[in-house]
Order: C-alpha cells, then sequence, then structure tokens
C-alpha cells in the first residue's frame, strides 16, 4: 500500500483490543439473535420500504439481479463474495491499521464500534426482511438457488443468523468505511481504487437481493454520522515532505512525526 509503519503513536495493547473486538462481536450477534420471531412485522416493514423506493423513484433491484442472472458463473460468485468477504476482509483492514498505522486503527474501530452499535439499534427497532423473501418483486434468492449462502432456508427457523436485519446494511457500511480508512490513512496516488470495494459490495448485496438500495443509503448516513463526530488523526505539514516547517527542511522525511494525535 506504499505505507511505512507509523512509530510515533503507541499501539493499543493487543490482548485489549483483542478482547475489545471480539466482546463488541459477541454482544453484536446476541442482539441481532434478540431481534428474531418478529415475522409478521419484519414483512409489513419490508413492503413499506418497497414501497419508498418506488415513490423515490430508486432504480429497482431486479436490474441488478438480471445482470447477475445472465450467467451461472457471475451470480456464484457475487453468492461467494457476499459469504466470504464481509468479515475477513474488515479483520485485515484492522490488522493493518494496527500494525503500520495505530492512531488510524484507533480511529477506524471507534468509528466501526458505532456504526455496529447504531445497526443493532436500528434492527431491534425496525426489523426488516430483505427483498429475496418479499414476494411480488420477482427477485430470485440466489444463495438459496445457487449457492453458497450463510442463510437457512427457512429465515423464522434460522438459529445462526437473523434474517430480518436487512437495514442498515453492515456489508456495505463496513466496506465503505475499509474505503474510507485505507484513503486516509495511505498516500498513494491510486488509493482511491479502495472504493471499487465498497461499490463491488453493493452491487453484490443488491444483486443477490439480500438489501434494498435504502439499507446502503442509511448505512451511509450513519457512517456519515460517525465520521462527523470522531475525527481522523491528523497529518503534519512535513509529511508529504512537500512542505517542510522552517527549521525541520534538512531533517529526514522518516525521523519526522507522522501523525498528531488520535481523533476521539
Amino acid at each position: 500500500m506504499g505505507a511505512r509503519p507509523d512509530d510515533t503513536v503507541a499501539r493499543p495493547p493487543l490482548l485489549r483490543e483483542l478482547l475489545l473486538v471480539v466482546g463488541l462481536f459477541v454482544v453484536y450477534k446476541a442482539g441481532r439473535l434478540l431481534a428474531t420471531g418478529r415475522t409478521d412485522e419484519a414483512f409489513a416493514d419490508a413492503h413499506r420500504v418497497w414501497g419508498w423506493e418506488r415513490t423515490l423513484h430508486l432504480p429497482g433491484e431486479g436490474a441488478v439481479q438480471g445482470a447477475l442472472l445472465d450467467s451461472d458463473t457471475l451470480v456464484h460468485l457475487a453468492n461467494t463474495y457476499y459469504a466470504t468477504v464481509h468479515f475477513p476482509a474488515t479483520v485485515a483492514f484492522l490488522v493493518w491499521l494496527y500494525l503500520r498505522r495505530p492512531a488510524h486503527y484507533v480511529w477506524a474501530r471507534r468509528i466501526l464500534a458505532l456504526v455496529t452499535a447504531a445497526a443493532l439499534l436500528g434492527h431491534l427497532v425496525f426489523p426488516l426482511a430483505p427483498p429475496r423473501l418479499l414476494a411480488g418483486t420477482g427477485l430470485v434468492d440466489t444463495g438459496q438457488v445457487y449457492g453458497p449462502t450463510v442463510y437457512g432456508a427457512h429465515p423464522a427457523a434460522d438459529a445462526l443468523a437473523n434474517q430480518f436485519a436487512a437495514m442498515p446494511s453492515l456489508h456495505f457500511g463496513w466496506a465503505l468505511m475499509v474505503a474510507i480508512g485505507l484513503i486516509t490513512a495511505t498516500r498513494s496516488r491510486l488509493r482511491v481504487l479502495w472504493l471499487l470495494h465498497p461499490l463491488l459490495t453493493l452491487l453484490v448485496i443488491v444483486g443477490t437481493a439480500n438489501h434494498y438500495w435504502l439499507d446502503a443509503i442509511v448505512a451511509t448516513a450513519l457512517l456519515c454520522v460517525a465520521l462527523a463526530v470522531v475525527h481522523p488523526p491528523r497529518r503534519t505539514a512535513t509529511t508529504s515532505g512537500r512542505h517542510p516547517v522552517h527549521g525541520l527542511a534538512k531533517t529526514p522525511v522518516r525521523d519526522l512525526p507522522e501523525l498528531v494525535g488520535a481523533g476521539r
């Protein structure tokens, strides 16, 4: 990624971070399961969301799914991406920041924690069946038909996942934060390409009918609020080596502090 280790900021204790991240994950999974059993309410909310999207003239989810269904290989790849990329990509992002950008790690971890907590509250307050389960949409449950899938065939009896937690989409919210975090923490001229991750994630979650467009829009809004509250570490003017501070012009760039403080 073209970035070197940041030796100016102490890394948080590893054991504490592991316990914190695992604890947050366990609380989140437990909270999602607490929201199960509200089938009638979830489907009623799904009809509302479908109606809202038509009122807002958002593009139909079927347009994206139709493109996937033209190829069995493409739809299988989309299902695989949905099932396997979400958590590993986020974990790899946090590990890299922890090792190479400790201050940015603290910032990103706080952002993800806020967005995830807000999402959990949303799942409890507004249970929502995904479009793949909503009759009359013409959408296919690509996971069940083509595989692989992470969900059981009967949502109400699925003990491993709450299938009525579509809004907001953490698949998209986390992917967007990964891209923003890497763009913020790195200097490569090509770092904007990290936005391909949330873009591809958006097409996948909509094309597989696991989420509505509004699920991604709400996740984006929550992320924007979190980003406004928790500010990223600031780079010094000398970080890029283009505008040396008076009196430090002869100091090698590698010896200059890269970050000043972490966002709170």
